[in-house]
């Protein structure tokens, strides 16, 4: 009853407290805790029976400290989009698959902010250094961040998730952007499409790049006419597909496809032509990227190609988790990209032309 009374009351016991309780040495606690072979299987049982009525919670300090380990992974994200008001749906799901895949594999999560401008270059290293942090994990920050160049390049454990950012232990995952792009065009073709035009994504940002790519070679391919007025380029949100749809819709001969290489710039494509008085998929016809909860939603819903967050986020994990078994000697050619398959969701945006 006493010790029921301790844990529903919120007391946690330390190590010293514990192995009083126990009857045996701190020593003996810790090797218990951590399932080491020389406490019997019948200590170990009292021990943690023990730990759990008495609600036992470690000196994580502590055993940083003594482990030199912190259990700890930093996670840097572009924080400046929400600054400024716009919230990127597809990122928010990717912060949370990462988080799940490291607490899966016991790891704590610390976020790291995007730093001012101002700041000193090397803050996220700094940052990393004060914290013991074990690696850190990069969700689609600028290439020419400052911040970023110094912390990859220095020997702290890195994986970008789709970020184009490079180091001594770097290693980048990503989904296969160009061959979505090209699933994508390949779909708008086989309906009986061949003015598709496309709306890209920044261009110094590497899905952007590639998901244009992918948009080209599948039109080479294909024999596809690639006006230069064709790609227009926007930010991944919604205005910027609207404005790069009313561009593409006033042209002399307009596409009679478009595909955006974010969902949001599709649905607002989807936007200035149902303002335009167009109907969807019938006078034009419409492909995002991403599979956001909103692409589903909207009417009609959108054909989409779908990226596969879970696996994301698992894979950059378990990627980090390779350069730190590896240790410092781990080298660039060794920590080759890790590639996510992407897949066609063929929704109403898009069906045979009448």
């Amino acid at each position: 009853m006493y010790a029921m009374s301790l844990a529903q009351i919120g007391y946690f016991v330390n190590i010293r407290e514990l192995a009083r309780a126990s009857g045996v040495s701190t020593a003996t606690v810790s090797r218990a805790l951590n399932d080491r072979a020389e406490v019997s299987e019948a200590t170990r049982e009292r021990i943690r029976r023990l730990a759990t009525e008495l609600g036992y919670a470690p000196n994580e300090p502590a055993r940083t400290l003594v482990r030199r380990r912190s259990d700890t992974i930093g996670l840097i994200w572009d924080s400046g989009q929400e600054a400024r008001g716009q919230h990127n749906p597809f990122l928010l799901g990717l912060l949370s698959a990462v988080r799940t895949a490291l607490s899966e594999a016991d790891y704590h999560l610390m976020l790291l902010t995007t730093p001012a401008a101002e700041e000193a270059d090397g803050s996220y290293l700094q940052a990393v250094r004060r914290h013991n942090l074990e690696g850190v994990i990069v969700l689609t920050t600028p290439p020419d961040d400052r911040c970023l160049r110094v912390l990859a390049a220095s020997n702290v454990p890195c994986a970008g998730i789709d970020t184009g950012f490079t180091g001594p232990r770097t290693v980048r995952v990503s989904s296969d952007n160009a061959a979505g792009a090209e699933a994508a065009v390949d779909h708008l073709y086989g309906l009986g499409h061949r003015r598709i035009a496309t709306v890209t994504g920044p261009l110094h940002l590497p899905p952007a790049a590639e998901r244009l790519a992918g948009y080209r070679r599948a039109c080479e391919r294909l024999g596809l006419a690639v006006p230069p007025e064709y790609v227009t380029e926007g930010d991944f949100f919604l205005a910027s597909g609207e404005t790069a749809a009313r561009k593409l819709l006033d042209l002399a001969q307009p596409p009679t496809a478009i595909f955006a290489a974010g969902d949001q710039m599709a649905i607002g494509a989807m936007h200035v032509a149902a303002d335009a008085g167009l109907s969807v998929p019938r006078d034009l016809a419409v492909v995002g990227f991403d599979d956001i909860d909103a692409s589903a939603l909207v009417r009609p819903s959108l054909t989409t190609v779908a990226q596969d967050q879970r696996a994301l986020g698992e894979a950059a994990v378990t990627a980090l988790r390779g350069l730190l078994d590896a240790g410092p000697g781990k080298t660039k050619l060794e920590a080759e990209p890790r590639i996510i398959p992407t897949r066609l969701l063929v929704r109403g945006s898009s069906r045979p032309r009448a």
